[in-house]
């Protein structure tokens, strides 16, 4: 066997956390690569974009809210269905959780799955994991392609401007500040995770974010991004390691080859000039995986559950 650990369960460091003002009404809590949130306070409600994997820890994004205002929290917005984005909702005992029917319609598909395999992969990321309601966090409000919520005099833009991290992707913009949470579908000095992936689209989709012009941009991990240059260089380093991995992936696939040499094939490749952003390790096997199945015979993304992922990491890293 590998002396690789499973996935990042070796991953036991804490990260400092920053809570950052990015204009009147939009605050970034990043941690050092680890999953961020989003915040919108608005004239009459605060907005978060993203929960935090487990109540206990959206209460720290909570008592940071509670340092800038009093207003009540009333919306969550779910950027994609992913565990480690949404089983903190409950902490905040919103009026509402909105998120894409995309998204919605991935959690009735896949979401208990999903919950098990990336609890069992990334243990840290949950931390006081019990704390997490019995079920699945469920939308309150659905929508297709675009909405609005007014928080008073504020607009907020909730789009889906194409497929990438997953099907369901959701951007929320503020048209007057010029700000922009990305989700996962952009990542700065960290590694996308492309498991539940489209490559042929996401590099489309990241244009269509790059047209909103954005000054600046929360990214799903990594530090929040301040002015032009910073934000095209967040945009352009999610799209070149996503074409790069997809490309190479495509073409061992059309040589025939198998996917545990692709894998080796494009690690190497990547290594030195991806290897050094966070998770990188940890992404590679999943995103080649879904590379591999998307370049030859599985459009959508498969279920991943805890076996699928031990089977995975055995066939790659073992």
């Amino acid at each position: 066997m590998s002396t690789k650990k499973f996935a990042s369960q070796a991953d036991l460091e804490e990260k400092n956390v920053t809570f950052s003002k990015l204009s009147d009404h939009a605050y970034a809590y990043t941690a050092e690569g680890d999953p961020n949130t989003g915040i919108v306070v608005g004239d009459d409600a605060v907005m978060v974009i993203d929960t935090q994997a487990t109540p206990v820890m959206a209460a720290d994004v909570i008592r940071r809210i509670r340092e800038v205002t009093d207003k009540p929290i009333k919306y969550v917005v779910l950027s994609h269905y992913h565990a480690v984005r949404v089983l903190g909702a409950s902490a905040y005992e919103p009026d509402h959780i909105i998120a894409s029917q995309d998204t919605y319609d991935l959690i009735v598909e896949r979401g208990e799955a999903d919950k098990a395999s990336e609890i069992g992969r990334f243990p840290r990321l949950f931390r006081a994991v019990e704390s997490v309601p019995a079920g699945l966090t469920w939308p309150t409000i659905t929508f297709t392609g675009r909405m609005t919520v007014w928080l008073g005099k504020l607009e907020v833009q909730l789009l889906q401007l194409g497929r990438g991290h997953t099907k369901g992707d959701t951007v929320v913009w503020l048209p007057q500040e010029k700000v922009l949470f990305s989700g996962d579908l952009v990542e700065y000095d960290a590694t996308p995770y492309a498991g539940d992936a489209y490559f042929q689209d996401w590099p489309k989709t990241l244009d269509n974010l790059a047209a909103l012009r954005a000054e600046r941009l929360v990214p799903g991990r990594g530090a929040a991004l301040s002015g032009a240059a910073q934000v095209k260089a967040g945009l352009e380093g999610t799209r070149s390691f996503v074409s790069e991995l997809y490309a190479s992936v495509k073409s061992g696939a059309a040589a025939g080859r198998d996917l545990r040499a692709v894998y080796r094939e494009t690690f190497e490749r990547l290594s030195p000039k991806y290897g050094q952003w966070v998770i990188f390790n940890h992404c590679m096997p999943f995103d080649v995986t879904r590379a591999y199945d998307e370049a030859t015979q599985f459009p959508d993304p498969r279920i991943w559950t805890a076996e699928r992922d031990q089977q995975m990491w055995a066939a790659l890293e073992g």
